[in-house]
Order: structure tokens, then C-alpha cells, then sequence
């Protein structure tokens, strides 16, 4: 069996950057628990064995990055980051669309997939064109060739938006590590544990990025959000959240499928049981969430969107919602995310289908379970694909 040992990935992140300095050591809790479930639990196939070693190497190394830059150039530290855009859930619901969406106004500033990953130094120029996004393509290249149906379930460029995990997990408190492999202890933990630091480290990341002069709104998503918006709301206090939705059966049949698409890449292993079982728990610990949060925080603004609307008429509610946050959606904005719409349609890459009953999923329960969300939201229905 896999060990995966803590102290190796920390010598070879500081071999590998020459670099010794984490910043505090808020990481390694996770880190350890990490190591220590996926060496028991997640029955790593030989793609799994290098992928989830190299990926904990590789968010150490970043963190060093990070840590050091900001070390060297005390100013970082003074940048704002003013009322960023932050999509923050459901699963599934259409979140990457949404990121996408809000990163075409030329305002906005996007987290990119290989930033988050290689983040300092800071890019200086055009950072969609910075010589570190081909070794983020020639990364996703090789992920697609192992598993085309990736691209299908879960499109995502080297040089577009991407998920606010890829930071958060170099606190190693993040869905990352869990959409990699199936980790009951890690998830339990992870479910439990003040995610505080990671979203102090999470803010210390866009602050270094945007020191590079390359600035404007931040666009940021990640249906990880929903259920820590107290550390959210925490760092960044005057966020733009805009909260996707969409029926909660589809969602979960949906969750299922990408998981299990993900974590079959690195495990041969049958998690079927686990996944559902886990990833259900996952959509109602973000539902009840968002209702804690709003309960407490009555006055902190959280704009809703309905999938439906969102895939049906585009433009309209893209205009509610820069609406709600009183702006208009007009001139550049409004053409480059028609232009995007009409580039990028349904299933471009491929149909994801999914079925409940690969999951061992019972509509009618999950209907029942979920039914207070569905009426608190007025939830159009849909049937799972």
C-alpha cells in the first residue's frame, strides 16, 4: 500500500523552489491528514500515485512562492481587493457558466486556471499570454488524453477562470484533494476544521497577483464557498455573492458523475457507494450553509440565480444581476458575453450524461429530502439525464 509521507513533500517543495519559508503553519494539519487518508483509503491506481504526490508537491511549492513574494515586497500586503464578484454554489448549477460570464466585462479581473497554480511571480503583462500557461496546457493535454470524458463532465481552460479550491488547497482545506480521491477521514475533517487561514492565505494569493499591476474586479467562483461563508464574508466583507441554484436531484445525479469521472482517473477502486453517500451530504451541509449564514447576517447582500433563467435568457439575467448590485449590464460587457454564448454552446465538448440509479440514488427520497430547498427557492424541476 501507498504511504504518503508529510516530510517528503515538504523537503522536495523546498528542494524543488530553494525556498523554506510556509508563512504559518496552518497547512499542516490538513497536510497530514491528507497524506494519511489517501494512503489508506483512497487505493491510488499507478496515474493516482503520481498525480496526487505531484499535486501536494506542487501546492507546497506555490505556497513557498507566495509566501516569499510577499516576504520580499511588503507593499503586496497593502493592495485592496475591493467587492469582488465571488460565485459561491450550488454544485453543479452552473457556476463555471456564471465565471465565465462575469470574467468577459474587461472590469473584471479573473483568478486563471495556471495563476492559480504558478503564482508568483506575478504576471506583468498580459497575463492570458504569460509563457507559464503552456505548461498549464500541455498539464491538461496529458489529464485529457488519460480521461477525455474530463473535458465533457467539467470544461475548464489553462487560461480562463477557474475554482477559488485551486488556492485554498495549498492550505490543504479544500475540495480539491477530494474530488481527486475518495477520503472519508479527510472529508470528515475538512467538514469540521475552521477554514479561516485558507481564506487568509486565499486573499494573501490575489493580493500577490494583482501586485503585478494586472487589476480591476475580481471574478471568483468555487461551490466551495457556500458552506464556509463565515471565512468568506470574514476576509472579504464587501463581496459581490451571487448564489446559483438549481434542482437539487439533478444536482446531486450531476456531483455523482463528476466525481466519480475524477477520482476513476487516479483509483480503479469502486467508491460508487461512498460518493453518493458523501457528495449528497456535501449539497446539503452547502444548502444549510447559506441558511445559517443568512440567518446571521441578515443585512449581507447575496443575489440568487436560477439555473433555468441563467441557460434560458442569458443576457436578461446576467442584467439582474449586475442590477442588483446597481450597475448596468451595457456597451463591452454585454456583446463580449453575447459573443461568448454564441461560441460556446451546450455539450460543445460533448454530452454529460448521468443516471441516478449508477449512484444507487432514489429520486422520489432525494426529492422528499430536499423538498424545504426547492420550495424556499421556487426551484424549477428538471428531469436528471
Amino acid at each position: 500500500m501507498l504511504q504518503l509521507q508529510p516530510d517528503q513533500f515538504i523537503a522536495s517543495a523546498i528542494e524543488q523552489t530553494g525556498l523554506d519559508d510556509f508563512g504559518s503553519d496552518s497547512y499542516r494539519e490538513g497536510l497530514d491528514l491528507l497524506c494519511e487518508s489517501a494512503s489508506a483509503e483512497a487505493q491510488l491506481n499507478e496515474v493516482g500515485a503520481m498525480a496526487v504526490p505531484g499535486g501536494i508537491t506542487a501546492a507546497l511549492a506555490n505556497r513557498l512562492r507566495v509566501v516569499d513574494w510577499a516576504k520580499q515586497h511588503p507593499s503586496v500586503t497593502d493592495e485592496q481587493i475591493e467587492a469582488p464578484w465571488i460565485v459561491i454554489g450550488m454544485f453543479r448549477a452552473g457556476t463555471t457558466l456564471m465565471s465565465y460570464l462575469l470574467e468577459k466585462d474587461e472590469r473584471s479581473r479573473p483568478l486563471l486556471r495556471w495563476e492559480a497554480n504558478n503564482s508568483a511571480p506575478p504576471s506583468t503583462g498580459d497575463h492570458r499570454h504569460d509563457p507559464r500557461v503552456e505548461a498549464e496546457k500541455a498539464s491538461s493535454a496529458m489529464l485529457d488524453m488519460i480521461n477525455p470524458r474530463i473535458k465533457v463532465v467539467q470544461g475548464e481552460e489553462p487560461d480562463g477562470p477557474t475554482e477559488c479550491i485551486s488556492v485554498l488547497n495549498q492550505d490543504f482545506k479544500s475540495l480539491t484533494w477530494e474530488a481527486l480521491a475518495n477520503m472519508p477521514t479527510y472529508g470528515a475533517w475538512l467538514r469540521s476544521t475552521d477554514h479561516r487561514s485558507a481564506y487568509d492565505y486565499h486573499k494573501l494569493t490575489l493580493q500577490v497577483l494583482q501586485s503585478g499591476g494586472v487589476r480591476g474586479r475580481w471574478s471568483l467562483k468555487s461551490p466551495h464557498h457556500a458552506m464556509r461563508l463565515e471565512a468568506l464574508h470574514a476576509v472579504y466583507p464587501d463581496a459581490r455573492m451571487v448564489l446559483m441554484h438549481r434542482d437539487p436531484v439533478v444536482l446531486c445525479a450531476s456531483v455523482c458523475s463528476l466525481i466519480t469521472t475524477l477520482t476513476s482517473t487516479f483509483s480503479s477502486a469502486d467508491h460508487a457507494a461512498y460518493v453518493a453517500e458523501h457528495w449528497t451530504q456535501m449539497l446539503a451541509d452547502s444548502i444549510s450553509g447559506v441558511d445559517t449564514f443568512r440567518a446571521a447576517h441578515p443585512d449581507v447582500m447575496i443575489h440568487d440565480v436560477q439555473y433555468a433563467d441563467l441557460v434560458q435568457d442569458t443576457l436578461g439575467t446576467m442584467a439582474k444581476v449586475y442590477g442588483a448590485f446597481d450597475e448596468d449590464l451595457a456597451g463591452q460587457a454585454r456583446t463580449a458575453m453575447a459573443d461568448h454564448i454564441a461560441s460556446r454552446p451546450q455539450g460543445k465538448f460533448g454530452k454529460h450524461s448521468y443516471d441516478l440509479g449508477e449512484f444507487g440514488l432514489d429520486g422520489p427520497a432525494l426529492r422528499e429530502r430536499f423538498a424545504g430547498y426547492v420550495a424556499d427557492y421556487d426551484i424549477p424541476l428538471e428531469q436528471p439525464k
